[in-house]
């Protein structure tokens, strides 16, 4: 029979482990979909109606985590890019703000649409706790000074999007 310690650290790891998995939230079939929040405090570059849809399998998001799909055609079926450094840097651990299970970080290409759309953007992805998915995308900034952007410079675009577990395919 192993001493009480051991069985102690037996069962701290098996909870570990049990605490990190998110397997959960894989769509298995379903999706998640939602709107853009509202504000324009928190929006740029995105239509106030715009929707979003996740396809998630969180099993593989270290390599292949899914994609998305948005109603403004800007996404369709775009493959959610992992950043393998990022597993292996302290960014893996970035947490803001609470009800949110872990916080993931992965690149995506728009739909080129004629005015620089085509350039990538950061997509941050919170598994909330509750069993939705936020979804932020990031590209770009402002201009510093009052003049224009440099040539080839993509157009800022920010957005946050709260999405809940949807029966079928995307809607859109």
């Amino acid at each position: 029979m192993a001493p009480g310690w051991q069985i102690s650290v037996l069962l701290a790891a098996t909870c570990a482990m049990g605490c990190r998995d998110v397997s959960r939230y894989s769509s298995k079939g379903d999706h998640y979909e939602g709107d853009v929040v509202k504000g324009s405090f928190v929006r740029a570059g995105v239509a106030d109606d715009a929707k979003m849809c996740l396809v998630l399998d969180a099993d593989h998001l270290q390599d292949a985590p899914g994609n998305i799909t948005s109603s403004d055609g800007r996404f369709r079926a775009t493959t959610l890019r992992p950043i393998p450094q990022i597993w292996h840097d302290p960014l893996s651990t970035l947490s803001f703000g609470d009800g949110r299970r872990q916080n993931l970080v992965y690149a995506a290409t728009p739909i080129a649409d004629g005015g620089g759309d085509s350039q990538d953007v950061m997509v941050f992805l919170s598994l909330m706790t509750e069993g939705g998915v936020e979804i932020r995308i990031v590209r770009s900034a402002p201009t510093s000074d009052a003049g224009t952007a440099a040539v080839g410079t993509p157009p800022p675009l920010f957005g946050v999007f709260t999405l809940d577990r949807r029966e079928g395919a995307c809607s859109f």
